[in-house]
């Protein structure tokens, strides 16, 4: 499988993750991204639901590992996505703070309250870039996503619970969890900005989603 490399240094090494594939190797033995980066040493800084596909960061030794552990930690390392959903949201941009509780059993996450055993405190904010009508899904909307926290599903469970659910996602919405057989979750890791662990510089990557449906019906010239 061929990988599109973004950025390569002797610290760093930023790839445009396939969907599809996961991050590192899972329980189902499928080839990871770590495998077929094939590097001598390679530090899983963060993490893309499998289904989920764009721009990631992996660190390549021990020091720039803990440096860029560290920035995610403190929330420094700034996540941006891109999303369709089903839908119109009320408000053209907004914040949805919540609390989530991972269920491991089916790999699922749902909002609690926030005094439930196990919630933890979950942060996003959303802008609606352009939304289209379709003749078989109504109207779509096109998101800009900023991730304040970093919890199991989140983005997918937030707007879910929100009223807008993501397209394409055969967990969290509910026409798609009708439909049979797979479709491809509209959810895009669109850019990531952090400071890099050597050089002290501020480090900006984007990628783009594929030239696809209902990717494809939307223009991007504005991000």
């Amino acid at each position: 499988m061929e990988v599109k490399f973004i950025f390569e240094d002797k610290d760093i090494l930023v790839v445009e993750k396939p969907p599809k594939v996961p991050c590192q190797s899972d329980k189902t033995s499928d080839e990871s991204l770590m495998t077929i980066l094939n590097r001598p040493y390679l530090g899983l800084v963060h993490r893309l639901d499998r289904p989920v596909g764009g721009v990631m960061v992996y660190a390549k030794n021990k020091k720039a590992n803990s440096n860029l552990s560290t920035q995610v930690s403190q929330r420094k390392l700034e996540k941006e996505y891109l999303a369709i959903v089903c839908g119109k949201p009320e408000n053209p941009e907004g914040e949805l703070v919540d609390y989530l509780k991972k269920l491991r059993t089916i790999n699922m996450s749902k909002v609690v309250d926030k005094d439930t055993i196990g919630a933890k405190e979950a942060i996003l904010q959303y802008m609606v870039l352009e939304t289209k009508d379709t003749e078989e899904y109504g109207p779509l909307s096109l998101l800009k996503i900023v991730l304040k926290t970093g919890r199991h599903h989140q983005i997918r469970v937030q707007l879910s619970n929100s009223g807008f659910p993501i397209w394409g996602d055969n967990k969290y919405n509910k026409t798609f969890v009708k439909k049979r057989g797979w479709t491809q979750i509209a959810l895009w890791s669109h850019k990531i900005s952090f400071d890099h662990p050597t050089k002290k510089t501020n480090s900006t990557y984007i990628s783009l989603p594929y030239d696809e449906y209902p990717w494809n019906i939307f223009d991007y010239a504005e991000i």
